[in-house]
């Protein structure tokens, strides 16, 4: 079809109201930049309000149970973002789907602000993570249906949309963390509600500009199936809410479960996949050469989302935070690696551009993402034993500095080599694929952090570090074998 002929193409080519791009992608850019500043400034106080005495305006609860809620939250957002991708594909279209999950996401948020103990923990942990996983599964997808594939400032709108993940991300836990030590927790958590509601107000205003994108289902749901998915999804929540009422499901015991499901689904999908008639042999082996990079990735996020949990906890007891005569809240320390990655991001990525066909592969990017992280953790071994608030800020900073480079290595790269390593029956299950390692790593990230001990630290952060470092030679090792199995992708 000629170029010509495509009003809606060429409407879209000419409307260059944002920065060049087009102008839905300001709307994109908001809500996605204010659900970042909600879900990080939330998350960057939620551990210190699960373990902190009542005293201290905290539920009480034991610090291994704390970060055993938080990785299992954190893993459940990575899980739905496949829900959130399915309601989209099948139901309701990616526009309707996102504009519904910054509801839940506001709502979880109000529900933290408001209910007190854990039944208001629960309720805001379960919307935050189901409407976040909606929201940024489809947010992206929205970004990318702006621009049709001959259009070349797609990379430039995605870089500026990530722009906005980043700044939410900075500034997120700076003000919920100074609302918390001025005012409470609740006035965290509340201020994050309304950062999400602003984003959801901006959004409802601009959602005409997206001029029909976005609206319908691609794969629609016969209507006679719709019954059989809906029992199926009230008898899992019949099912989640009778094992934790009767004790099967516990706080501290959260992160295993959320790991136990996440594993059993990801053994299931790649199952799925190699056992199908839909793939080619060249398909199958790259299947085959993803299986050891989803493990690296596992391991590589089960030490970065430590940030949320051991970090946290060892911001607040271990780092000395005084700053000028003043003690910062130690929710702050979140905003350091979005820092560096504002910085760096676009070093790697002219790096990467320079080098082209000369850069490492991927499986190597992968080992070296790993092995960093694993370095990153022997780093805190100097600064241990000191006591209380007795390690120094610039040692934390630069430990979040070998972090951010670890990420830079292996999460954009992983999310691009899961398209690239997809059979074309399954594009769209590869990419749940890296997700389901996101959040396997996550809740992991929650059952590793109970056997952090302050008092203690140099077991743990040798037996985690060594661990990392051990699975990214192993992957340098294997790289020559798994290049073969990719059959020609670089």
């Amino acid at each position: 079809m000629s170029d010509t002929i495509d009003p809606a193409r060429d409407e879209r080519r000419s409307d260059r109201g944002f920065f060049g791009q087009p102008f839905a992608l300001a709307n994109l850019f908001g809500v996605e930049m204010w659900e970042r500043f909600s879900f990080y400034g939330m998350q960057g106080i939620l551990i210190y309000y699960l373990y902190y005495s009542a005293s201290e305006g905290g539920l009480g609860i034991a610090e291994s149970s704390a970060t055993s809620i938080v990785g299992a939250y954190g893993g459940t957002v990575y899980l739905s973002t496949i829900l959130g991708a399915w309601i989209a594909d099948r139901l309701l279209g990616s526009e309707r789907t996102l504009f519904y999950s910054a509801i839940l996401v506001m709502l979880g948020h109000i529900a933290l602000a408001v209910f007190p103990g854990l039944w208001g923990v629960g309720i805001g942990l379960v919307c935050v993570a189901f409407g976040s996983g909606g929201l940024k599964a489809n947010a992206t997808s929205l970004v990318g249906d702006l621009y049709d594939e001959h259009d070349e400032r797609r990379d430039a709108g995605f870089s500026i949309f990530y722009m906005g993940i980043n700044i939410g991300a900075l500034v997120g836990p700076l003000l919920t963390g100074w609302a918390q030590d001025a005012i409470g927790f609740h006035a965290g958590f509340a201020l994050a509600a309304i950062g999400m509601a602003l984003g959801l107000i901006q959004y409802t205003l601009g959602r005409k500009r997206l001029r029909g994108i976005g609206a319908e289902p691609p794969n629609p749901l016969p209507r006679a199936q719709r019954p059989k998915w809906i029992a199926i999804g009230a008898a899992a929540i019949v099912v989640i809410a009778a094992l934790s009422l009767t004790g099967v499901i516990t706080a501290a015991n959260m992160s295993d479960i959320v790991v136990g499901l996440t594993i059993v689904a990801a053994i299931g999908y790649f199952a799925i996949m190699l056992s199908s008639r839909r793939i080619t042999a060249v398909e199958r082996s790259r299947v085959y050469a993803f299986i050891p990079m989803f493990i690296a990735s596992a391991v590589f996020w089960s030490l970065f989302q430590q940030q949320f949990t051991t970090v946290a906890v060892y911001s607040d007891k271990r780092l000395d935070r005084n700053l000028f005569g003043w003690d910062f809240p130690p929710s702050w320390v979140q905003s350091i690696n979005p820092v560096f990655i504002i910085i760096f991001a676009g070093v790697f990525a002219a790096a990467w551009t320079k080098l082209g066909p000369r850069q490492p592969s991927s499986p190597i990017k992968f080992a070296a993402g790993t092995i960093i992280m694993g370095l990153a953790f022997l780093a805190f071994i100097p600064m241990s034993g000191g006591g209380a608030n007795s390690a120094p800020l610039l040692g934390l900073a630069g430990i979040l500095l070998l972090f951010t480079f670890a990420e830079l290595l292996l999460s954009p790269v992983g999310l691009s080599l899961s398209t690239k390593l997809a059979p074309e029956a399954f594009h769209t299950q590869m990419v749940a694929l890296f997700f389901l390692s996101v959040a396997l790593g996550t809740a992991m990230a929650g059952t590793l952090a109970k056997y952090y001990d302050e008092n203690n630290e140099v077991p743990y952060f040798t037996a985690v570090g060594l661990g990392s470092i051990a699975v990214g030679v192993l992957l340098a090792i294997g790289a020559p074998w798994i290049k073969r199995l990719m059959k020609g992708v670089h």
